[in-house]
């Protein structure tokens, strides 16, 4: 049988033993220690443009932090990309405020710098505010018209949290993604381009904000002989053990970035002689993707075979690997979902042993979000009918990409 192909697992290639055996050697395995000084250094040196970064326990708390340093506060208002994962908006809502969703453009499928503007010019109108800061997303690892969404934010001078999660080592106009903005976030999840087996960071302006975010990572505490708090802080700090294996992560992470533009460059060749598949590519010579995942469009007139079986049993578990702790589906429908090709694509590449995944469902299409502000012009929604993500990660092989290919082929009618 064919073993399972995932969309993106974690690949150890570097001395990530080494450095964990260094720390218990030591007794180092608290949140902070050589290993997480270091890995802090390498991210310093990759991503540059004089960045200073903070190592911490995962990019959720990386936008937390992010929105606090912008003064996000309770009745506050963020805008934010809608077309990505809950990550970037649910910090948000921990902070009191609300979040406002922008559309995509259909360029990179990120946020679209018109409709942003548009946004703003409404939400002042409408609460005699400004937000407080500005989201853009690189979903899926394509950069955003980062360029033209900076120069909105600096007409009503809003400072930017670029979520950069997906796309450690994009690239723009040679640029690398997360230090256009005031704030950088990155993730270091089991499934994102290194890994720290959870982690994530956040990339700082200068060294001054970078120990004001390490105070409140580190529980805010104040300089007195005893525990004195003056402020809330959390517990979001990088330990040394997962540093470690960040740091052995940095010596091959331009080996991952190349596999991962390898396994593109054959998914098109293989998908150019199939008719009612696109893929997804950069779509202009500045944009530079680290393509995390490869990302399809299924043509509505594809018939798959299985379309008559879509949606008529629940799946166990949920996207993503949370099995286990999600709560049972009320129904086999929600009121807006991914066409009956796709999830009969879906299937198939499932019962193939292949791991395969919609798009995001945009925030502003989910319940939890339903009485939201929000900006959209239709893209992100049509996207989410009828896209899927296909396996991607240093694991993946170039006999794997021909499997799911012909796996796709052979279950198309």
């Amino acid at each position: 049988m064919q073993n399972r192909i995932y969309l993106c697992l974690a690949h150890m290639g570097g001395s990530e033993m080494k450095y964990i055996q260094e720390a218990f050697d030591t007794n180092w395995v608290v949140p902070l220690g050589p290993n997480v000084n270091a890995f802090e250094t390498d991210l310093e040196v990759f991503v540059g443009q004089n960045k200073k970064v903070v190592a911490l326990t995962t990019g959720t708390a990386a936008v937390h932090l992010a929105l606090l340093a912008c003064g996000v506060q309770p009745g506050d208002e963020v805008i934010v990309q809608s077309f990505t994962f809950c990550a970037s908006s649910h910090p948000i809502t921990y902070l009191g405020a609300t979040p406002v969703f922008v559309d995509s453009e259909p360029d990179t499928w990120n946020m679209d710098p018109e409709l942003l503007k548009q946004a703003i010019v409404d939400r002042i109108a409408k609460t005699g505010r400004k937000p407080k800061a500005i989201v853009p997303v690189y979903l899926y690892g394509m950069p955003a018209k980062i360029n033209e969404i900076m120069a909105v934010a600096r007409e009503f001078d809003i400072p930017v949290v670029e979520d950069a999660a997906e796309g450690f080592g994009s690239l723009y106009n040679g640029q690398v993604c997360g230090t256009f903005g005031k704030y950088g976030v990155l993730s270091f999840n089991g499934n994102k381009m290194i890994t720290t087996s959870g982690g994530g960071a956040l990339v700082c302006p200068d060294e001054e904000s970078k120990r004001e975010i390490m105070f409140y990572a580190t529980q805010a505490r104040e300089a007195y002989p005893y525990y004195q708090h003056e402020k809330i802080g959390y517990n979001y700090r990088m330990s040394n053990i997962c540093a470690g294996i960040g740091r052995g992560q940095m010596e091959i992470v331009n080996e991952h970035i190349n596999h991962h533009k390898h396994l593109t460059a054959l998914y098109k060749k293989l998908l150019s002689v199939v008719d009612g598949i696109t893929l997804h590519e950069n779509p202009s010579p500045e944009i530079d993707s680290n393509y995390w995942l490869n990302t399809i469009i299924l043509d509505n007139n594809l018939r798959v075979k299985g379309e008559d079986k879509a949606y008529t049993q629940a799946v166990q578990g949920a996207v993503g690997g949370a099995a286990g702790v999600t709560h049972t589906a009320r129904s086999l429908h929600t009121d807006f979902e991914p066409n009956n090709n796709v999830e009969a694509m879906r299937m198939a590449l499932d019962k193939a042993n292949i791991e395969s995944r919609p798009l995001w469902k945009p925030m502003h299409l989910q319940p939890v979000y339903k009485n939201n502000p929000a900006y959209t012009n239709g893209v992100s929604a049509s996207l989410f009918k009828c896209g899927l993500c296909l396996p991607s990660g240093p694991m993946v092989s170039d006999a794997d990409v021909e499997y799911i290919v012909d796996t796709m082929k052979n279950a198309i009618i």
